[in-house]
C-alpha cells in the first residue's frame, strides 16, 4: 500500500500514521471475527465431534455414520449434522437453528439443544418446544444400512412444509 497525502497535508503530517490506522483497525476486525468464530464453535465443545468412517473429508451427497449403541448426540461439523439416538429411534438433524440459521448447541445436562443465537429450544428429536424458532430443526433423509445409518445431505425435511416427510427421517431401531 503506497502512502496517499492527506488534504492540506505536505506529505510528512500523517499520511502514513492514518494508513496504519486503517491497517490497525482492519486488522483489529478482523481478530474480533476470529474470535467470534471460536466462540461459536466453542459453544459446540460438548458435542462429540466425529470425521466421515474414513477419517478423510466427506465427498458427495451421502454420510455414513456407526449405528449409536446408546441414546445420545455425536455432531459432524463439516457436514452440519447432528447424528441423534433418543427414544428408538437415530434421527440426523441439522446443526442450523431454522429461525437464522444459528448453530445449535446440545446442552447434556438439560437433555436438549438450543439455538445459541436466540436461545430456541427444541427436543433431542428436532421437535421445538420454546423461543423465536416458529418450527422443528430440519431433519435429513436417513436409512440404515447394516450397523451404519446413511444419510443423504443433499435433501432436508422442513415440518412446516413437510409434516410426513419430516416425521418419517427416522430409522427405527
Amino acid at each position: 500500500m503506497r502512502p496517499v497525502n492527506l488534504p492540506g497535508c505536505d506529505g510528512g503530517c500523517g499520511a502514513v500514521s492514518a494508513i496504519a490506522a486503517h491497517e490497525r483497525r482492519t486488522f483489529l476486525w478482523r481478530v474480533i471475527g476470529c474470535a467470534a468464530g471460536a466462540l461459536t464453535l466453542g459453544c459446540l465443545a460438548s458435542l462429540e465431534v466425529v470425521a466421515s468412517e474414513s477419517g478423510s473429508p466427506p465427498q458427495g451427497t451421502e454420510r455414513r455414520y456407526p449405528l449409536p449403541d446408546v441414546d445420545g448426540v455425536t455432531i459432524d461439523q463439516p457436514s452440519a449434522v447432528m447424528l441423534v439416538r433418543y427414544q428408538g429411534k437415530v434421527m440426523a438433524l441439522a446443526l442450523a437453528c431454522p429461525h437464522q440459521r444459528a448453530a445449535v448447541r446440545w446442552l447434556p445436562n438439560e437433555q436438549r439443544f438450543q439455538c445459541s443465537k436466540h436461545d430456541s429450544k427444541y427436543q433431542p428429536n428436532g421437535t421445538y418446544t420454546s423461543g423465536r424458532a416458529t418450527r422443528n430443526l430440519d431433519r435429513f433423509p436417513i436409512h440404515r444400512d447394516g450397523q451404519s445409518v446413511v444419510i443423504d445431505v443433499s435433501r432436508i425435511y422442513k415440518s412446516d412444509q413437510d409434516g410426513a416427510g419430516w416425521a418419517s427421517a427416522a430409522v427405527i431401531l
